[in-house]
C-alpha cells in the first residue's frame, strides 16, 4: 500500500523531520500539532490554555481538510497536556469542536512541550470512501 504525504498552508510547518500527516490507505496518521499561529509560526495565547487549546484544534482542522476529511472523521486523538490541572478546559475547547459519538481519547501528562506550549493533539483520521 502505498502512503500520502498531506500538507496545508493553514496549518504550521512542519518544525522537524515529520510530515505534518501521512496517508495510506483510508487512514490519515496525523502528526502532533501544538498552538502555531501558521503564518507567523509563533505560539498563540500568551500562557491561556484555553486559546493555545483552540488553536491546536485549528491546526487539526486544517490539516484533516487537506487530507480531505474533517474533525469529524477523526477516530482517535491523544492529547499531551504539561498541567493535567487543564483536562476540564481541554475537554470544554474540545466540546466546541467535536459532535457525538467523539473520537477515542487518551489525555497524557507529560513534563514539557516543544516551545513551552501547554497543549498539543495528533490523532487518527479514517476517511470513508
Amino acid at each position: 500500500m502505498s502512503k500520502t504525504i498531506i500538507h496545508s498552508n493553514h496549518a504550521p510547518a512542519a518544525i522537524g523531520a515529520y510530515s505534518q500527516a501521512v496517508r495510506s490507505g483510508d487512514t490519515v496518521y496525523m502528526s502532533g500539532q501544538i498552538p502555531l499561529d501558521p503564518q507567523s509560526m509563533n505560539v498563540v495565547g500568551n500562557g491561556d490554555f484555553a486559546a493555545e487549546a483552540h488553536q491546536v484544534f485549528k491546526n487539526l482542522r486544517a490539516v484533516a481538510q487537506a487530507a480531505g476529511g474533517s474533525l469529524d472523521d477523526i477516530v482517535k486523538l491523544n492529547a499531551y497536556l504539561t498541567d493535567l490541572g487543564n483536562f476540564a478546559v481541554f475537554n470544554e475547547v474540545m466540546a466546541e469542536y467535536f459532535t457525538q459519538p467523539y473520537p477515542a481519547r487518551a489525555a497524557i501528562g507529560v513534563a514539557a512541550l516543544p516551545k513551552g506550549v501547554q497543549v498539543e493533539a495528533d490523532a487518527v483520521l479514517v476517511l470513508d470512501l
